[in-house]
């Protein structure tokens, strides 16, 4: 297993920090007047068909929070950044909307709801997979017709997503081991060399690698609620990651998680 190369990129109010064993992602206290992000990636100049992650696939890192209960959003893992043109305040190549790929870790504040299943978490701190339709029909899974409605809108979305999520369990403000094993035909997350998830959802490749903090939330409950918008935060936040490595499931092997990093705030 390798190390992955990550490059950081930041808004204002935001910064990207190297530790000795990783990086310290953090944000400032701020008004919901101002977009505030702080991340890492592989991928901001390239196209979705030229991201570097097929299966099967082992990431794992350790990672802690500032708190449990970040206004916002945060996470890490694996995906296809579905988002288009003019999504991200940081210079990034332009691409088409496309419907989600997902395997990774994810916590969203209570305005937020980030799940098209009833039945799969989509508040709090949460492991989740995802897989998607081909790209090509992401207006059709949009249920563009008329006359809109928002609830089958959601529900002719969510036939052309299988999902997957479990509530991650863990307190996030402390240190703990995260493994993502993605298969051709499952994916498995773990916490603390515990599997959190095992589910036949695979997300189609090839995926990118993320790790972020931000203010942002957003919702599509299933009662048919549509919000966007930024948080305030009065305290500083901040995401910490250490001993990233990444590798062929071939290669990774079924060793335990490493010992807990001792790296300083």
């Amino acid at each position: 297993m390798q190390t992955q190369e990550l490059r950081s990129r930041t808004s204002g109010g935001a910064s990207v920090t190297t530790t000795d064993r990783g990086w310290i992602l953090g944000i400032q206290p701020g008004t919901d007047s101002e977009y505030r992000l702080a991340q890492l990636d592989d991928y901001a100049d390239l196209s979705r068909a030229a991201f570097g992650w097929r299966a099967p696939l082992a990431v794992r890192l350790h990672a802690r929070v500032s708190s449990a209960s970040i206004p916002g959003t945060w996470g890490f893992g694996l995906w296809n950044n579905p988002f288009g043109i003019g999504c991200s305040p940081t210079k990034e190549l332009a691409r088409l909307p496309a419907l989600p790929q997902t395997a990774w870790y994810f916590s969203a504040s209570p305005k937020s709801y980030l799940s098209l299943s009833d039945s799969k978490p989509g508040q709090g701190f949460f492991a989740q997979v995802i897989r998607s339709s081909e790209p090509g029909l992401w207006l059709v899974a949009a249920g563009i017709r008329l006359p809109f409605d928002r609830r089958s809108a959601r529900r002719r979305l969510s036939q052309n997503i299988s999902e997957d999520g479990v509530p991650a369990g863990a307190d996030p403000s402390g240190w703990h081991s995260y493994e993502i094993r993605w298969q051709n035909r499952s994916t498995e997350l773990l916490i603390d060399g515990r599997i959190l998830l095992n589910s036949p959802v695979s997300p189609r490749t090839p995926l990118g690698l993320v790790i972020w903090i931000d203010n942002q939330y957003a919702a599509f409950d299933p009662e048919g609620r549509v919000a966007w918008g930024l948080e305030c935060n009065t305290e500083p936040a901040w995401l910490e990651v250490a001993d990233l490595v990444s590798g062929s499931i071939e290669d990774h092997g079924d060793a335990g998680p490493r010992p807990v990093p001792r790296t300083s705030r």
